[in-house]
């Protein structure tokens, strides 16, 4: 589980995210991103509709899975965002933990929220062999 401090408090702390984010969507579940100036770290927020289950034990265990997978990724987080992950799938509950922590990584990705990894550089060294 996340720490408290990387947590949303309160309803009017999504309305934010919700008007000024942008939108990754997935299969399973979509991803809404904004940097926020005002917070120091990120935060963010799992959503699971009754209508993905009815269930609140399944609800609530897609949301620790999803939740357990941010807090091992937290470090390549890159500055104040504001995350809020929607589930669409019920399937969410019992996909295998690599291919959630793949789709999870895939969204952060793809809304450009994770630092650039240390093995890729950012730019790239070309030597014409002529030159030597």
């Amino acid at each position: 589980m996340i720490h408290s401090t990387h947590r949303f408090h309160g309803r009017n702390s999504l309305r934010f995210v919700y008007q000024h984010g942008r939108q990754v969507r997935g299969e399973m579940l979509s991803l809404r991103a904004t940097r926020n100036g005002r917070q120091e770290v990120w935060r963010a927020a799992v959503v699971v509709s009754r209508k993905v289950s009815k269930s609140a034990v399944v609800r609530n265990r897609i949301r620790r899975r999803v939740f357990e997978i941010l807090r091992t990724v937290a470090s390549r987080i890159d500055g104040p965002y504001d995350l809020v992950f929607t589930v669409y799938a019920e399937g969410v509950a019992t996909l295998s933990t690599d291919d959630l922590r793949r789709t999870i990584l895939d969204q952060l990705e793809k809304a450009a929220v994770l630092k650039a990894s240390a093995s890729a550089p950012d730019h790239a060294i070309v030597i014409d062999k002529e030159t030597l």
